[in-house]
This record gives structure tokens, sequence and C-alpha cells, in this order.
């Protein structure tokens, strides 16, 4: 058998194996596959240097499948490849398997990123190559490439008309990332039918614009789209967009080209058909020649060499360059240097500082020992206090610094961060406006989905913005970041709290987190002999006791408005009250305390509570309990000075004392007398 007829065998198998999969399942996607099938296989056999047994080596080609929908394609490879048996692609879309209806990260080898949300994986892939050319830039030696490799995506028409694809695919012409090439599957059909419904763009013309290299070729001729790939890399100007003109369903005799094959099983009948069709055994379901099997057997030797002659590069880096080779062995694996903290700033208490500063003081503080620490800013950096001034901005040609200008595009930036987590050796962080949180949110609950150690920090944190107005106060913005499970949200009351609060982040290896800061300034707390690093982490601490130590009320802060807490303490210490002041810079950190330490902070037996939070009360309640209240904000804010808003909004001395002896009252608290 020559080798076209072989190749074509192996094409096949992924198109049967894709139809026979979802079929089983009775759900899935099996149109994509089928059309992609011939591009696919020319990338993964012909190109990609990674080796599916090894699927987490440093220096491997990442392959993106952005159209996630599709991701028996990348099962039927791997498959293939001998990483995925037949009885777990028979398992598709099932309870614990390693085939799950989209890509996962972390659950199925080979996949670099989780992907079905169109436009994420695109734009991780963008993250991806800034990570790839970063670390080439400040690791590479002449003689040692140990970090030279391909960021490869294939993507759908969905996946372009998603917003963030416009965001991400801006900065990548921008920034001239040459190594990124992106196979576009189009085959003019989405769910509710041809895409000139709503998605007639001339999308080879708006690349271009962006600064991409753009090529077209027939999807279905294989040595059209190898010699697309070898022009795309030959590029190290432009990203590369190949668009793959394709037939979805391709060899289906009823649904080729046609919405019907993208989202549902062909059917029994049609299955039969197409691999009539396709000169393929109708049975047995999952058949695979023994030569398909050998072809990839034989590929496997090519892939392993990849690997192997990599580490012994790196093997002889590390002889020549043993520093340098500590600290990439220690950005892949995750570890901080020793000694880090050592560098923390301190603050003196009495002054007043916005956490958006103190966060910007810790940055740049940190950032000398701390190298593979890089972020930036969707276009707030002076505002976010994000920008490292030791340090320059990567620009085209030039990524020697450690700056990043996202522009204004939140979506992207937060998965362009998810994608230079993925990418690993570098620790991404970047900022924004917390209201403007909603723009990325997807991409954050993908973080958290994907358990990556991303810093989302978010400045401007509540109506004391001030006179910006309503548009720029989030209101219901931390409720809305709580709710994503895997987050930590930590809104800290000081710059003491904003340093440890930094330090959990930074320690944080299994999920994103949120630090959320103020810009108005707030007054450095005076934390006695607390140890606030080790408070911060575990989310909520006493921080003002009740003289007796045994509380009749608890006033629950955070952020800001621990400052007004404590001021009001004060006031119900000289009143004779037994009260107690608790930070709670973080609802997650505290439920994972143990229930005697939680209890310690809060005794249940203390039923006056009042919590104080410039935001939507709700989820307060459990902290609060049914006989306690909430200062907050249920509605949207206004323009007016931060100190109006304030006093507007009842985050003042009196009205907490007001809050304060209304449940008192109402708990009938022991020995509290009632002032008037």
């Amino acid at each position: 058998m020559d080798h076209y007829s072989v190749e074509q065998l192996c094409v096949n198998a992924i198109r049967t194996l894709t139809m026979d999969a979802v079929q089983r399942a009775n759900s899935g996607h099996p149109g994509m596959p089928m059309g992609m099938a011939d591009a696919a296989f020319v990338l993964w056999a012909h190109f990609l240097k990674h080796d599916p047994l090894h699927p987490s080596w440093p220096n491997r080609d990442r392959l993106i499948l952005s159209a996630g929908h599709g991701s028996m394609l990348l099962y039927a490879l791997l498959h293939l490849s001998g990483v995925l048996t037949l009885e777990e692609l028979k398992q598709f879309r099932q309870w614990g398997s390693r085939t799950p209806g989209h890509p996962e990260y972390g659950v199925t080898p080979g996949v670099e990123t989780t992907t079905g949300p169109l436009g994420q994986g695109f734009a991780n892939g963008v993250g991806m190559a800034i990570a790839e050319r970063w670390l080439a830039e400040h690791f590479n030696q002449p003689g040692f490439p140990v970090v030279d490799h391909y960021t490869y995506a294939i993507v759908s028409d969905g996946d372009l008309m998603e917003g963030i694809s416009h965001e991400a695919a801006s900065l990548a012409g921008h920034l001239g990332l040459g190594k990124l090439i992106y196979l576009y599957d189009a085959n003019r059909i989405s769910i509710d039918g041809p895409t000139d419904l709503t998605f007639t763009e001339d999308v080879a013309s708006r690349f271009r614009a962006y600064g991409w290299q753009v090529l077209e070729v027939d999807g279905h001729d294989r040595e059209a789209v190898a010699q697309a790939i070898t022009t795309a890399q030959a590029d190290r100007e432009h990203p590369s967009l190949i668009i793959c003109h394709t037939h979805i369903a391709f060899g289906s005799p009823n649904k080729q080209d046609t919405a019907a094959a993208h989202g549902a099983p062909l059917g029994e009948e049609e299955v039969r058909r197409t691999k009539e069709n396709l000169g393929w055994p109708v049975t047995p379901p999952f058949y695979v020649p023994e030569t398909v099997y050998a072809y990839f057997r034989e590929r496997a030797h090519t892939w392993k060499a990849a690997r192997t002659t990599w580490e012994e590069l790196f093997k002889a880096y590390t002889k020549t360059h043993p520093e340098l080779a500590a600290q990439l062995h220690a950005a892949w694996t995750g570890q901080l240097p020793a000694g880090w903290e050592e560098v923390l700033p301190t603050f003196t208490p009495g002054t007043m500082m916005a956490t958006r500063s103190a966060s910007g003081n810790v940055l740049n503080a940190i950032a000398a020992r701390l190298p593979t620490l890089i972020g930036g800013s969707a276009d707030l950096s002076g505002s976010n206090k994000t920008y490292l001034s030791a340090y320059s901005p990567l620009q085209r040609h030039d990524f020697q610094g450690r700056n990043i200008h996202f522009g204004v595009r939140e979506h992207a930036m937060g998965a362009i961060l998810n994608g230079m987590a993925l990418h690993g050796g570098v620790r991404p962080y970047g900022g924004t406006f917390l209201v403007f949180s909603d723009y990325m949110r997807p991409a954050i609950r993908m973080a958290a989905l994907m358990a990556l150690p991303v810093i989302f920090v978010f400045t401007h944190d509540s109506i004391f913005v001030g006179e910006d107005g309503p548009t720029h106060q989030p209101v219901e913005h931390l409720l809305a970041l709580r709710a994503i499970p895997n987050l930590v949200v930590i809104r800290p009351a000081d710059a003491i709290e904003t340093a440890a609060a930094w330090r959990v982040a930074l320690h944080r290896r299994t999920g994103p987190t949120a630090l959320v800061l103020t810009r108005q300034k707030v007054p450095v707390i005076d934390h006695h002999a607390l140890k606030s690093p080790v408070a911060v982490m575990r989310g909520a601490y006493i921080l003002a006791r009740e003289p007796g130590n045994h509380p009749d009320l608890i006033l629950i802060a955070s952020g800001s408005e621990v400052a007004l807490a404590l001021a009001a303490w004060k006031r119900l210490i000289a009143d004779g009250v037994q009260a107690r002041v608790v930070s709670m810079p973080s609802w997650e950190l505290f439920a994972e305390q143990p229930p005697a330490y939680q209890a310690e902070v809060l005794p249940s037996t203390v039923r006056a509570r009042v919590a104080i939070e410039a935001g939507l009360s709700l989820g307060w309640e459990r902290y609060v309990g049914p006989e306690g209240t909430v200062i907050s904000v249920e509605r949207f804010g206004a323009s007016a000075p931060y100190q109006v808003m304030a006093e507007k909004f009842g985050f003042t001395v009196d009205n907490v004392l007001t809050h304060a002896y209304r449940v008192l009252q109402a708990t009938h608290a022991p020995a509290v007398k009632i002032p008037g």
C-alpha cells in the first residue's frame, strides 16, 4: 500500500472513530472532526513537535483545539497515538471518563487547555505564544535554544465570531507573534445554519489588517495544507492564519455541508452510508486497521526523538549555564525563590494609603526576586498600579521587559493570562477596574475551572470610586466573583493586609486569586502583635477584641470598611459594649479553615452581628445569621466625592452604631445598656 493510501486510511479512521463515538454516546459534534480530519492529521503527524506518550515536556509545540465541540478530533488522534484506549473512546461524554464532551485540561493527557466556550482557546494560544517568546529571549543562549516551539490552534467560524478573538488577534498582530499558527476550519456552517445568515465579513482581509499572514487552502488537500504550514513557519514576523476551506461531515451522503451534522449524531443509517461512501467496513464499530496503528507507532519514533534530543540539549545547557537552568527549572515547576518574602515592604500604622498603591509597592519590591513575574493592565497600569517601574514594556521587536500593555481588551487579557499560565515558566498577573471584571468573567471562570495560578488585580473596588459615577462603581461584582468556584477573592483592609494578600496569591498554585483594592486612601491599621500574613491566609481574624473576652456583638467587615468598623468599635467599647471586630478579607479562605478556628472567630453564641461592606448584602447572611444585619449597597451608585457617597449610603460611624444597638436589642444581649 502506498504512502498516500496509508495516510488516507489514517484520516478516515479519525472520521469513523468520531462517528461511532458520537453515535454511541447519542450526543456530540461529528461534523467538525470529519471535516478537519485531513488538515489536523497533517499537522499532528508531520509538523507537531510533541511526544503524545510524554505530553508535558516543556519545549513541545502546543496544539489547542479552540473549537472544543470537535473534541473527538483530538481524542481520535490521541487514541491512534497510544494515549487513549478504545474503551475510553467508547466512554465519550460519560461520567468520569477521560473523553469528556469538550476537552478538559488536567483530565485528558495531551489536552493543553479546556475549550468549549468559543474564542477562549484562540486567546489562550496568544498567551502561550507570548510566554514562549518571552522565555526564549530571557533563557536561550548561543547554541542552546532551550525554549523554541510553535503554538498551533484549530479554530472555527464560531471562534472568529466571538468578540474575544478580535481582541486577541489584534494584540497578537501588534506584537508580531510569528510562531503562532492557526488553522481555521472554514466550513461555512454553524448551529443555526449557513454562516452567511450572520457572518459575511472578509475574514482574510480582517486578519491581514490585524497584521497576520493569511494563507488559503483546500482543507482536504493534504499537500496544500502541508505547504501552507511550512510557509507559516517561515514567517517569524507575523502570526499566521491558514484558512482551510472544508466540508463539515465530509463523506456523509446526506449530511455533509448541513447544520444537521454540527451538534447531533448522524444516525445509525447515515453512519452506515458514510462508511460505505468512505470505503470503510460498516462493522464492527470503532474499527481501525492495523496498518493505521502501525503508521502511528512509526511516527512515535520521530516524536520521541524530538523530546530526547531536547532533553540532551537541556542537560548540556545545565552544565554550561547552571544558574539560568536552575532558574528555568524552578519557573517550570512553579517554585518561588527562597527568601523572596524578605523584600515585602512594611507600612507605618496611622498613615494613609490606597490599597491599590500598596499593591503597586509590593509588586515593585518583589519584582527583582521573582524574575518570571510578568503582567500588566488593560490600559490602566497607572490606575491599577500594576507597572513594574524597573522594566520596559513588551514590544514587537523587544521582549526583554516584563510589562504587557494589553490595551482596552479585558476579555482577551484574562484568557491570555490563562494561556501564559498554561504554557508554564511564567507567573502572570493582570489588572483592570473591578467593574470591568464583567468583561473578563468567562476567562476568570476558565482559570478557576482549570485551577490556574493566575492573579487578577481589580482596583476601584466600590462606590467610593466617587465622581466617576455608577457606570464605574461596582456594586454586585464582589458577590459575582465570590460565586465562581475555586476563585479566591481577597479584599484587604489596608496596606499591611495587601502585602499579605500578595503573599497568599503567589503561594497559591491550585487556582486563581482576585485581589480587590481601593482607589481611595485608607488608614494603615495598627495590627499590634497579630501576624497579619497568617491572619489573612485564614480569610478572617479577630482584629479588635472585646475587653472581657466574651463578646456581645461582632462587627465584620472587609476592605475599606474595616477602618469604619474599628472607629465604631471604639465608640461601642466606650459605651461599655463587649464588642469585637473581625476583618474578613476572604470568604473562600475562611471557609477552608477548621471548624474550631471558625468558631473562635465567630462564636455561635453571639447572635448580635453586623457586617459592613460597600456591595450587595447577598451572601453575608451566612456570617451574620438570622438576627444580624448588613450595612450594604443595594442599588447603583451616584456621581459625587467619595466622602459624600459614604454619608449618603450610610457608611458612617453613627449608622453603624444605630445598626449595632438595634441587633443588640433584638437579640437581648446580656448586660448591654442601650444608649437613649
